[in-house]
């Protein structure tokens, strides 16, 4: 067990160049990594101030792929080789946290997405994302929820499973979102399997919704539809590692990842196909041309909000509005692996109005991306020994 404490020669206060950057895309897929890169390190505490600043609060986690903030303080953070860790305000980690879901750990594969339920004060209540384990070496997305209890997990039930599973080490997504109106989201990927992703039978390549409790909200788009799974919400999704519901209007919104080129940003509607394989702005990883593909365009396939012809590989995803004093107020903010960078989306309403890339400088895969209570933005970078970074944001 690998343990990490704030050290106070790695405080990190990063002072960042607030001049926004034009839309160039950014690097290759998801498997590429940006060279590792030291950044400088100084003992200053971090205060409001009109730079960005960066402070290392934890090291020490293997390939974290989701951070929660704690109302009380600290930190949930998984690790993709099936691990859950408690991390303190000041960067302790906890043992495992015990009675987490067994997890296919391999590929892509693992623990993913931890979010805390909507009434996790009174509750306790868990959601975590994972790669369940199946028959032959199949394994497919599944989420589950948990009472924290300590340093353990108690009632621990699975509530969704996708069907079928598959063979393969890639694409399970995933991540989970809330309404607000007792609905939960979640994101998958298409199991690297292009055509489960227009195929209504199966749950792959798809963002699904359910009830709180895992049941089927009855005004889902495919209720009662001969041959589609009541599950689902949206299809035609390659592999959606990003998913936020925008505070401001309620309006779901998701980013994934193209093949080579053409990561998207969609605001998914109910019953709305997305395109993917049929409709897309990348090619393979080989240079030729997906087989499915018939332009970036079609009939009845929505086109996306936005695009990066060159794919960033797109991660986590969080609003940053309601706090009028910041420089970042109605931000979007999404975590890039390929490019290595936390990109930051001006938003004027739904409209996409500029783009900064942050964090270069350190050299890293931004894994995922959170917003506290307080207003600091949290990141983890997807290393092997990975880090949980505080950013706090310049004031106007």
């Amino acid at each position: 067990m690998r343990h990490a404490a704030l050290s106070s020669a790695l405080a990190l206060v990063i002072a960042l160049s607030l001049a926004a950057c034009d839309r160039a895309p950014g690097a290759a897929a998801e498997a590429s990594a940006p060279p590792a890169t030291a950044p400088a390190a100084t003992t200053a505490p971090p205060t409001p101030g009109k730079q960005l600043q960066v402070r290392e609060i934890a090291t020490g986690l293997e390939h974290p792929w989701a951070v929660a903030p704690l109302p009380e303080g600290g930190f949930l953070v998984t690790e993709r080789p099936g691990r859950l860790r408690r991390v303190s305000a000041t960067g302790e980690l906890s043992e495992p946290v015990a009675n987490v879901p067994a997890v296919w750990a391999k590929g892509q594969g693992g623990l993913l997405d931890v979010v805390l339920a909507p009434d996790f004060a009174t509750s306790r209540r868990i959601f975590l994302s994972y790669a369940e384990p199946g028959p032959g070496d199949t394994a497919g997305t599944a989420v589950a929820t948990a009472v924290l209890d300590g340093n353990a997990l108690t009632d621990v039930k699975r509530i969704y499973q996708q069907q079928p599973k598959l063979e393969g080490p890639n694409h399970f997504g995933s991540r989970i979102a809330f309404d607000g109106k007792g609905h939960v989201f979640i994101s998958q990927g298409d199991r690297n399997d292009r055509p489960t992703a227009q195929k209504l039978d199966m749950l792959q390549g798809k963002i699904v919704r359910l009830n709180l409790d895992g049941s089927v909200p009855q005004d889902n788009p495919f209720v009662g539809t001969p041959g589609a799974r009541p599950e689902i919400w949206s299809y035609g999704h390659r592999n959606a590692q990003s998913l936020a519901v925008d505070p401001r209007t309620g309006t779901l919104w998701e980013a994934e990842h193209g093949p080579r080129g053409g990561d998207e940003i969609n605001l998914p509607a109910p019953g709305k196909n997305y395109g993917w394989p049929v409709v897309t702005h990348g090619i393979n990883y080989s240079g030729l041309p997906i087989p499915e593909a018939v332009g970036n365009e079609a009939p009845d396939m929505q086109p996306p909000h936005h695009v990066w012809e060159k794919s960033p590989g797109l991660a986590g995803m969080a609003f940053y509005t309601g706090r009028p004093d910041s420089a970042w107020n109605d931000s979007l903010l999404l975590g890039a692996l390929a490019d290595g960078s936390l990109i930051r989306v001006t938003l004027d309403g739904d409209r996409i109005a500029g783009e900064e890339r942050l964090l270069k400088d350190i050299g890293a895969r931004i894994r995922d991306v959170r917003v506290g209570p307080e207003g600091h933005v949290y990141v983890i970078t997807d290393q092997e020994d990975g880090r949980l970074l505080q950013l706090i944001p310049p004031v106007r």
